[in-house]
Protein backbone atom coordinates (compact mmCIF):
# COMPACT_ATOMS: atom_id res chain seq x y z
CA UNK A 1 0.00 0.00 0.00
CA UNK A 2 2.74 2.44 0.93
CA UNK A 3 4.69 1.57 -2.24
CA UNK A 4 1.61 2.32 -4.35
CA UNK A 5 1.10 5.65 -2.62
CA UNK A 6 4.74 6.56 -3.07
CA UNK A 7 4.52 5.73 -6.78
CA UNK A 8 1.42 7.91 -7.13
CA UNK A 9 3.07 10.74 -5.20
CA UNK A 10 6.12 10.49 -7.47
CA UNK A 11 3.93 10.58 -10.60
CA UNK A 12 2.02 13.67 -9.41
CA UNK A 13 5.25 15.38 -8.38
CA UNK A 14 6.77 14.69 -11.81
CA UNK A 15 3.65 16.08 -13.48
CA UNK A 16 3.85 19.24 -11.37
CA UNK A 17 7.48 19.73 -12.45
CA UNK A 18 6.56 19.07 -16.08
CA UNK A 19 3.74 21.62 -16.02
CA UNK A 20 5.96 24.22 -14.35
CA UNK A 21 8.54 23.75 -17.11
CA UNK A 22 5.85 24.09 -19.75
CA UNK A 23 4.63 27.36 -18.22
CA UNK A 24 8.11 28.81 -18.81
CA UNK A 25 7.71 28.30 -22.58
CA UNK A 26 5.80 30.31 -25.15
CA UNK A 27 2.16 29.25 -25.05
CA UNK A 28 -1.11 30.52 -26.39
CA UNK A 29 -3.64 31.80 -23.85
CA UNK A 30 -5.72 28.65 -24.21
CA UNK A 31 -2.69 26.39 -23.73
CA UNK A 32 -1.56 28.38 -20.70
CA UNK A 33 -5.04 28.18 -19.13
CA UNK A 34 -5.16 24.43 -19.71
CA UNK A 35 -1.72 23.85 -18.18
CA UNK A 36 -2.47 26.10 -15.20
CA UNK A 37 -5.68 24.15 -14.58
CA UNK A 38 -3.85 20.80 -14.85
CA UNK A 39 -1.10 22.10 -12.54
CA UNK A 40 -3.71 23.04 -9.96
CA UNK A 41 -5.34 19.60 -10.26
CA UNK A 42 -1.99 17.84 -9.87
CA UNK A 43 -1.09 19.91 -6.81
CA UNK A 44 -4.46 19.10 -5.23
CA UNK A 45 -4.04 15.40 -5.96
CA UNK A 46 -0.51 15.49 -4.55
CA UNK A 47 -1.71 17.20 -1.37
CA UNK A 48 -4.56 14.69 -1.00
CA UNK A 49 -2.07 11.81 -1.22
CA UNK A 50 0.65 13.25 0.98
CA UNK A 51 -1.63 14.27 3.86
CA UNK A 52 -2.67 10.76 4.93
CA UNK A 53 0.61 9.14 3.82
CA UNK A 54 2.78 11.60 5.77
CA UNK A 55 0.51 12.97 8.52
CA UNK A 56 3.30 14.62 10.50
CA UNK A 57 4.61 17.87 9.08
CA UNK A 58 8.35 18.03 9.44
CA UNK A 59 9.09 21.62 10.37
CA UNK A 60 12.09 23.02 12.13
CA UNK A 61 11.51 24.76 15.47
CA UNK A 62 12.33 28.48 15.53
CA UNK A 63 15.93 29.32 16.33
CA UNK A 64 16.65 31.09 19.63
CA UNK A 65 17.96 34.62 19.28
CA UNK A 66 21.74 34.84 19.61
CA UNK A 67 23.23 37.49 21.88
CA UNK A 68 24.81 40.52 20.17
CA UNK A 69 28.31 39.62 21.41
CA UNK A 70 29.43 36.03 21.16
CA UNK A 71 33.15 36.41 21.89
CA UNK A 72 35.09 35.56 25.06
CA UNK A 73 35.23 38.08 27.89
CA UNK A 74 38.45 40.24 27.97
Amino acid sequence: MLDENLARIRAHRNNVHRYRRLLKTRLSDIERQFIERRLSEERSALEALTSPTFPIALTMPPRPALPATTGAAP
